[in-house]
């Protein structure tokens, strides 16, 4: 033992055999990145077939660059989304109604002020926010937020201008709003994130209820969906057609439970997102224009209760199959890939906020498939709400208590 670690010392590198040491290192559990087995070891709720292998509970695989984990800030209130300023300084969205800047050494701003109010109620709140690629020029931010509205609330968007002293949103404007109203604080969606033409793509939930429930398969709906407008909250030029009567024509995609996580691969530019399912069945979907992904038809959960949802079925010609399923369920919530070089090994890698799950997931991707999955800072005992990737390549992530983590190499 004494010359192994004599080695290690001699070759510089931090190595161990637990995930985590006192000075907030993450070391490899082992210099194979594969072990064959599943990081899940909890049996499934349901005895569901996969419809292809791999589609759940991949080969468990483990980070061989040492890398650490650093709590930037304690000091955030429930924070829900996370996304770049162009001088690499962090913007935050509070589920109370407020935003925050968060500087790299944990500085965090008063409150901006100009915020239509929210409902904070159950799962509502201000969600999901991003900046405009011009951000630098017209200092635009969009964000999405939960909505009281006549019969109920609302998954709704709106955009401000940031002003120049940075403590308040000027001229805020509401520019979409997915009809129809629900008397429902659950299942808002709320991601938001401009794609590679300069248009905004949108998720929404289907608000919970067993009456709209079914609304998540009608065109002529705004829940259950992704959705893509211009930044006037116009349906944007190039949508699918839906052929229904009546179909809205800001739809991107149909056939979504509560998707509340969403990016793009650094390479193909496609859209991938996360979307909570009922007792199982959370899944990651790669989405495609005009498709259809399911629910309520097709699942791989059950309801809370136990029962099966519908026919009980996970497959139907037509509807998509997710790329990736959980069950149990992890709650995966905001997403990034990794697109940097400073940890090789993580590029291209999809990163997952787990809430229920209280870790990230890391999937690695090949051909449009899951073959590996990683388990990062399990220990901390926190429900990761989002996550992104910052100016300096290191990942950023939330947590519904209000730490701000950064995760690099050491």
């Amino acid at each position: 033992m004494k010359s192994k670690i004599q080695i290690i010392l001699l070759s510089g590198i931090l190595f161990t055999l637990s995930c985590k040491s006192d000075d907030n290192t993450e070391t490899p559990a082992s210099e194979n990145p594969s072990t064959g087995t599943s990081v899940e070891t909890n049996p499934a709720n349901t005895n569901y077939t996969p419809a292809f292998p791999g589609q759940t509970r991949a080969n468990a695989i483990s980070t061989t660059t040492p890398y650490q984990r650093t709590v930037i800030t304690s000091a955030l209130n429930s924070p829900w989304g996370i996304t770049n300023l162009p001088d690499g300084r962090l913007l935050v969205t509070e589920k109370a109604g407020t935003m925050r800047i968060v500087t790299l050494t944990g500085i965090v701003s008063g409150a901006i002020t100009g915020i239509p109010s929210v409902n904070s109620s159950g799962q509502g709140g201000l969600l999901g926010l991003c900046i405009d690629p011009q951000f630098s020029s017209n200092r635009m931010i969009y964000w999405v937020f939960s909505e009281n509205v006549a019969g109920g609330t609302l998954t709704s968007v709106a955009k401000g201008r940031l002003s120049n002293n940075e403590t308040s949103i000027e001229n805020a404007t509401v520019i979409y709003r997915a009809n129809p109203s629900a008397n429902s604080t659950a299942h808002y969606g709320g991601r938001i994130l401009f794609d590679k033409t300069g248009n905004l793509l949108v998720s929404t939930g289907e608000r919970s209820n067993l009456a709209t429930r079914p609304l998540a398969q009608t065109v002529t709906a705004a829940l259950g969906k992704i959705i893509r407008i211009t930044t006037n909250g116009t349906p944007a030029p190039g949508n699918p057609i839906f052929t229904q009567s009546g179909a809205l024509p800001e739809l991107y995609s149909i056939g979504h439970r509560n998707p509340q996580g969403m990016a793009l691969h650094p390479l193909t530019g496609e859209l991938w997102q996360s979307e909570h399912g009922p007792r199982g069945g959370d899944e990651i979907n790669r989405v495609q224009a005009g498709a259809n992904y399911g629910w309520p038809i097709i699942t791989y959960g059950i309801e809370y209760g136990g029962q099966a949802i519908g026919s009980g079925i996970q497959q139907q010609n037509g509807m998509e199959q997710p790329v990736y399923y959980w069950d149990p369920v992890i709650s995966p919530s905001g997403m990034t890939f990794y697109s940097g070089s400073r940890i090789p090994e993580w590029q291209n890698n999809l990163f997952v906020g787990a809430l229920s799950g209280t870790h990230i997931a890391r999937l690695v991707i090949s051909n449009n498939r899951v073959i590996g999955e990683e388990r990062l800072l399990s220990g901390e005992n926190q429900r990761f709400r989002d996550i992104t990737q910052g100016l300096d390549e290191a990942l950023y992530a939330i947590t519904d208590s209000g730490r701000l983590y950064r995760i690099d190499r050491l």
